[in-house]
């Protein structure tokens, strides 16, 4: 039987491991499509109001009392866009699917930008965990693919946070040194594998389109049949490196590819 440790060092011990996987627990935003759809747009940012939150986005807060991110919604030429903007600050806004709603749409498309990507910024150390921007795909916890350990340690966030077990993540990065193309396991926790789908300077200022067969990703990242996916979190950080980042999002869609295997 474990000895019961005090709340504050538990609190300490673990804000770590909750700052990184937070997100996917997070749960009050639900979708329903209609099971023969081929394609769900996440958002478009068009019918938002501008230089506001985005409605149907929930805010996600970090323990520790950390500064937020400003998540607004702005012009950028015709086009109304989401704008995040970071100083020291590391929060996320989310959007949460119940259901099996999704099972059919395996592929994420999506446009973003970045003034600029951070000089301390190391994908490797958890001191440099930081990113413009980045787009999380989150799957469903199965308990029954938990070691012993792990779950001790989510039982303990729940009671201590009253945060639920957390699943698998792919965090699409634009990388700071990381090469295009290449992935490796968040520093925090080896529940989140990040793609580097962009990286470095060089295309810092302008539009790009980018889309990933997700269900693939999950596949070839953790080695199994992915779950359910519970959500798609977007998030600006520069906590970790206390240094200053501006992103921007657009045209999220999650849509059919050539069928899940």
């Amino acid at each position: 039987m474990y000895p019961k440790p005090s709340s504050s060092r538990l609190k300490l011990r673990y804000a770590p491991l909750l700052s990184a996987v937070i997100f996917v627990a997070a749960s009050t935003f639900a979708f329903s499509a209609p099971p023969d759809r081929s394609a769900l747009l996440i958002d478009d940012f068009s019918a938002e109001t501008l230089d506001a939150a985005p409605t149907g986005w929930k805010k996600l807060l970090l323990p520790r009392k950390k500064k937020e991110t400003r998540y607004t919604v702005v012009r950028d030429g015709e086009n109304k866009v989401l704008k995040a903007e970071s100083s020291g600050a590391a929060s996320a806004v989310y959007k949460e699917f119940k259901g099996d709603e999704l099972k059919d749409l395996e592929i994420l498309s999506w446009r973003w930008k970045v003034g600029g990507v951070l000089g301390k910024g190391d994908e490797t150390r958890k001191d440099g965990d930081d990113y413009a921007a980045r787009i999380y795909v989150t799957f469903e916890y199965e308990p029954e693919k938990t070691s012993s350990f792990d779950k001790f340690k989510f039982k303990l966030l729940d009671a201590f946070y009253g945060i639920k077990a957390p699943g698998n993540a792919v965090n699409y990065i634009w990388a700071n040194k990381l090469k295009k193309g290449e992935a490796i396991k968040n520093p925090f926790t080896d529940r989140v594998v990040m793609v580097a789908v962009e990286s470095g300077a060089e295309l810092t200022g302008q539009w790009l389109n980018e889309e990933r067969n997700i269900y693939e990703d999950y596949r070839k990242f953790f080695k199994d049949t992915p779950p359910r996916i519970t959500g798609v979190v977007i998030m600006t950080d520069t906590d970790n490196t206390n240094e200053s980042a501006v992103g921007y999002y657009d045209d999220i869609v999650l849509k059919r590819g050539s069928g899940i295997k």
